[in-house]
Order: C-alpha cells, then structure tokens, then sequence
C-alpha cells in the first residue's frame, strides 16, 4: 500500500529545525515526500486574535499549543513584520530538494493568505502566487513544480490564477480521489491530489485520541486500493513530535507500507473524475476548508 506523503512548512522556525530534522528521519528510513514551503513573511503570530473565537481557542487548549509550537512560533509576526523565510533559510529548502524530495509552494505568507483569500481579488491572488513561485525558483534555480494552498483554502479565483503558472498538480483540497477541478463548468488542466487523511492537530484530544495511541489510529484509517495522502507539519511532526513519527514510520513500513512524494501518484495513474471544490467544515478544524464534491463528472 503506498501513501502519499506531504509535509506542510508553515514557519521560519518550521523550515530552521523540523525541516533538518525531517529530512534526516527521512533519509533513515529511505523516504521521499513532498515539501510546501511557505516562503514569505511568517506573521503566523498574527492568528491569535482568533483566540476570541470559541472553536479555535478549544483547539488550542486541545493540542496544548504552547508546548507543542512554542513562542517563538505563536508570536512571530505579531508584533513587527515576521523575517522573509526564503530569503533567510534558503539553504535548508534547497538542501530538501537535493535529498530527493518534491518541493513545491504552500504560500508567500500563510496567515494573509488563510485568513484573506475570501475577501483578495484576481490580481492579489496572481501577485502573491508570482512572489511565492519567483523566490523559490530563485532558490531551487528551476520553478516549483507542485504547489497547496495554505490551511486547505481554495476557491474557483485561486484555482484559475494557478492555471497560469506551470504547476504539474495541486493539492488545494481535501477527498477522495485525483480529479480535474471544475470551474463554472470548464475542466482546468492541473490535476488535484487532495488529502484523505485527517491531520496531528484534528484528531489529538477528540474522541479518546492521545500521544500513546495516535500512530495505531492513524494507521487503522488507510485504505487499500484507495488513494491515501498524509499531511504532516514541519512544525509539529518535525519537532515536539519527531520521537512519534519516527516510530509511524517503523510501524507503517513493518506491514508493508511504502510512502511517496505526491506526484509519484500521477506517474502511474490518471485522474478519471472531474468534481467541484467547495467550502466544507472538517471535524477538529476551525473554520472551512476545500473539499472535493461527492459528486464526480
């Protein structure tokens, strides 16, 4: 069975430790996956304000925020403009490209673009998207082959501003299976690869879910002969909970379980469906999110 795995860098201090940490876990086990770099600004501070909401400070208290970031990631940003990542730690995203892994574009910065994307027009879509992909390819020297949107926020604007750039496959969306997105009844070129799993920061803390048996539940929820993607973050998985996922990793490959960057997918299968992305709630998750529709074309 193999699971498609993409890690999500969302911070400065994400990309500085979990990355290094990641890529050498990685590399003992002989694992390649997918990285989205978020490359711009890290303001991600800036998403405590929503502490006011009653859903997101549950979380919050739920996943032990503190210790599992620290404050060094929970304020960046909020005080003065958060350090450009790409510009300062290029190094090290070049350094996960020359291990093998897929890179590509998570956001330029993740906090505008999770929390704004309702509300920014064509040409802000366009202009934070060219920043994003011009860095990293100031970085890698070639463009960013792949790109997900920040928090799993897309909409019909995001989707029809990324088919101007030469992206192989996004991942924007949470569901099933590949697909073609639909927009306004036109089939756009890019695939879609979404995430079928449930992440770290959904699932800890609800329905009896701790550290002890988060592994063996994450495993009980693959499904053979289906598409299965796994989304980890730099800054949880790569740092508080390094120990956890290198023993994911033992447990999963001890019953014949392969992991693969993302793209690997569309090398030996084609998309067969066409679906909508739209606005849905997840379970464990503050606000919306993209899902595929059930409903496949």
């Amino acid at each position: 069975m193999k699971i498609g795995l993409r890690i999500d860098v969302d911070t400065f201090r994400g990309t500085k430790c979990g990355v290094p940490n990641l890529c050498q876990v990685l590399a003992d086990h002989s694992v390649l996956a997918s990285f989205f770099f978020s490359v711009g600004p890290d303001n991600m501070g800036r998403h405590l304000w929503r502490l006011i909401r009653p859903s997101f400070l549950w979380k919050m208290l739920r996943t032990r925020a503190l210790s599992l970031y620290g404050w060094d990631i929970l304020l960046k940003g909020t005080f003065r403009p958060g350090p450009i990542i790409g510009e300062k730690l290029a190094n090290i995203i070049h350094s996960a490209a020359d291990a093998g892994h897929e890179v590509g574009l998570h956001a330029w910065d993740h906090y505008a673009w999770q929390t704004h994307i309702d509300t920014m027009t064509g040409s802000a879509v366009h202009l934070s998207l060219k920043k994003g992909v011009e860095l990293l390819k100031q970085i890698l020297g070639r463009s960013p082959v792949c790109s997900a949107a920040a928090g799993w926020r897309c909409n019909n604007l995001t989707l029809l501003e990324k088919a101007k750039f030469p992206f192989r496959y996004n991942s924007d969306c949470r569901g099933e299976s590949l697909f073609y997105p639909l927009v306004e009844g036109t089939v756009l070129s890019q695939p879609q690869i979404p995430v079928t799993l449930p992440t770290y920061d959904e699932v800890i803390g609800r329905n009896g879910i701790s550290n002890t048996n988060y592994n063996d539940y994450m495993l009980s929820l693959f499904k053979p002969g289906q598409l299965n993607v796994l989304t980890i973050h730099a800054e949880i998985e790569g740092m508080a909970c390094l120990a956890m996922f290198d023993r994911f990793l033992k447990m999963a490959q001890s019953i014949g379980v392969s992991f693969i960057p993302l793209g690997t997918f569309l090398l030996e299968d084609t998309p067969a469906w066409q679906a909508v992305i739209a606005p849905r709630s997840v379970p464990g998750r503050a606000g919306w999110v993209s899902c595929q529709s059930t409903d496949r074309f």
